[in-house]
């Protein structure tokens, strides 16, 4: 999903991830407006990596468990960047924050994104 609507990674940080995902073709419904549901696709992308790097892959694994997403503002070409921030880092749940923004840095949309923190067996 990450490479057919091409994401990508822009910056990392202790408790953050950017990354940033082409308004064009891959991602925008009928209208030509960006589509919510790749919002959201990028939303998870990034809250789900980030959880990743902040846990042990060899003993646990990240998964979406609850996403929201509140569209503010249409976006028809560019580029949009998401920031995901970290709200709570727990043992089994992370809970993230991720705002998308369009190359104006004006919001496009709010996401919340909890990510269950599974043992492998």
């Amino acid at each position: 999903m990450v490479e057919h609507l091409g994401i990508e990674l822009t910056a990392v940080g202790v408790d953050f991830l950017e990354g940033r995902m082409p308004v064009d073709h891959r991602t925008v419904q009928p209208m030509g407006l960006l589509h919510g549901g790749a919002s959201v696709v990028l939303a998870e992308t990034l809250g789900s990596i980030a959880s990743s790097l902040l846990i042990d892959l060899s003993t646990h694994y990240p998964v979406g468990l609850e996403i929201n997403a509140n569209h503010l503002r249409s976006v028809s070409s560019g580029m949009v960047t998401g920031k995901a921030t970290l709200v709570h880092g727990g043992k089994r749940t992370h809970v993230w924050d991720i705002r998308i923004v369009n190359d104006k840095n004006e919001l496009v949309c709010i996401s919340r994104l909890t990510v269950a923190i599974v043992e492998k067996k």
